[in-house]
């Protein structure tokens, strides 16, 4: 009888170890991945909607198709380029602090893996990733658009997803050295707004300037359509940043209304500086600052307080109307649709605001205002490694693609035409 027992006994032990082993593990949280799947979605609207309406609004008239068709491909590319192969390379196990490795090529995982310290799948989690990785490739085509031609464009964002984009990816958020030295940021500050300001910094001037650039006008086909892109970039962008946070807790909330509170400001400082320079304020200029509030308070979304979001949005403004309406007529290089000027200035910014405004009470984090300065320290040592190398690696791209598209440029009388007529054979507007 005792032996009977006994053998009861060890049954159920040996029934119960799985249970607690199980519970043990995490478990997908179903209004976390709720949270993960709207703000991939959000983000998702950001690059075939909002984006390509943005740009394609400043755009000449006569190029506004392909304008928007640049980021509406380049969404498709990463996209399919994302479950294959570079989720995995992003994010799977770290190799040598560099790149992941491909535990995740062709996503072949369990459905209901969760994904490192999260409550959410790593499926969700790869979706909600993937439309980060798309919209950085497509910001770049506002420094280069009316003279690129479409092949190289399609060529380029193959292989800059993959080679650029992918390992800063990794460094900042997949465990590689640059989370290891304690980098901040949260929605994409520097993997997304650096990274994609310099790449179209470094390849419009690789390109050339537009002809007639600085000598005849280049008036936007629709300020409408630029400023309803605005308005979807800013409705999306909540999910970037507040779903950033993987969870629909209070540290998404603080990130939601920190956005919305720098993209606001950044409007108005950039209407208002454009009012005091040239006496009338635009509606242009107050799309494009709600934008560069937006791009600044990116990385610092989950780690400031209100106070910091309005003033990091406050310059933001400022800061990209110096770019977009003097710096780069003074220097004399040819950022189509200021992605350098917008993104890449206010990406600098925002990065090391987050070293300097960064409230342990939100995030957890301590900026120099709160006695770290090393933080801002690994900011800079942040922005100046995303610098390099996607200037090094855009630079080396950019000459690839041009081998295998037979030059860049589209031939004069294409780009005289417009380019939605010589390569797509379509109007954008019946004139």
């Amino acid at each position: 009888m005792k032996s009977f027992k006994r053998l009861v006994g060890l049954t159920l032990f040996l029934w119960v170890i799985p249970s607690i082993a199980f519970a043990a593990t995490k478990s997908i949280d179903s209004g976390d991945t709720a949270w993960v799947l709207i703000s991939a979605a959000l983000v998702m609207m950001m690059t075939p909607a909002g984006l390509a309406l943005f740009y394609g609004g400043m755009s000449r008239s006569k190029n506004v198709l392909n304008t928007m068709g640049m980021s509406f491909v380049s969404y498709g590319i990463v996209s399919v380029l994302w479950v294959i192969f570079q989720f995995s390379l992003a994010f799977g196990t770290d190799i040598n602090g560099i790149i992941g490795n491909l535990r995740y090529l062709l996503m072949s995982t369990n459905i209901n893996i969760v994904f490192d310290s999260t409550h959410v799948s790593v499926l969700a989690f790869a979706a909600f990733q993937l439309t980060f990785a798309a919209i950085t490739t497509a910001l770049i085509s506002g420094s280069i658009v009316e003279r690129v031609k479409f092949s190289s464009w399609v060529v380029f964002s193959i292989i800059w997803s993959t080679i650029v984009y992918t390992p800063l990816a990794h460094w900042v958020w997949g465990g590689g050295w640059l989370s290891k030295l304690g980098t901040l940021d949260f929605a994409g500050g520097t993997v997304v707004h650096i990274n994609a300001g310099i790449a179209g910094l470094v390849f419009c001037l690789m390109l050339g300037k537009r002809r007639g650039f600085k000598k005849i006008a280049m008036s936007p086909a629709s300020i409408v359509l630029t400023v309803l892109g605005a308005a979807l970039l800013w409705l999306g962008w909540f999910g970037f940043n507040a779903g950033s946070e993987l969870a629909a807790d209070g540290l998404s909330g603080s990130a939601f209304l920190s956005t919305n509170t720098a993209a606001a400001i950044g409007a108005i400082s950039w209407m208002s500086t454009e009012w005091v320079a040239h006496k009338h304020p635009t509606m242009l200029g107050a799309a494009s600052g709600a934008v560069a509030g937006l791009v600044a308070i990116t990385p610092a979304a989950g780690f400031v307080n209100i106070l910091g979001a309005l003033i990091i949005g406050a310059v933001s403004g400022v800061l990209g109307w110096f770019g977009s309406s003097y710096l780069k007529y003074k220097l004399g290089y040819d950022d189509s649709l200021d992605a350098f000027g917008v993104h890449g200035l206010n990406g600098i910014w925002g990065a090391l605001a987050t070293g300097i405004f960064a409230d342990p009470a939100i995030g957890g984090a301590k900026g120099l205002l709160y006695g770290n300065s090393n933080q801002l320290f690994v900011q800079l040592v942040a922005v100046l490694a995303t610098i390099a190398y996607s200037a090094v690696g855009t630079f080396i791209i950019v000459k690839i693609t041009s081998l295998l598209t037979n030059g860049l440029r589209v031939d004069e009388e294409s780009e005289e035409k417009g380019l939605d007529i010589a390569i797509h054979t379509e109007k954008g507007f019946e004139l």
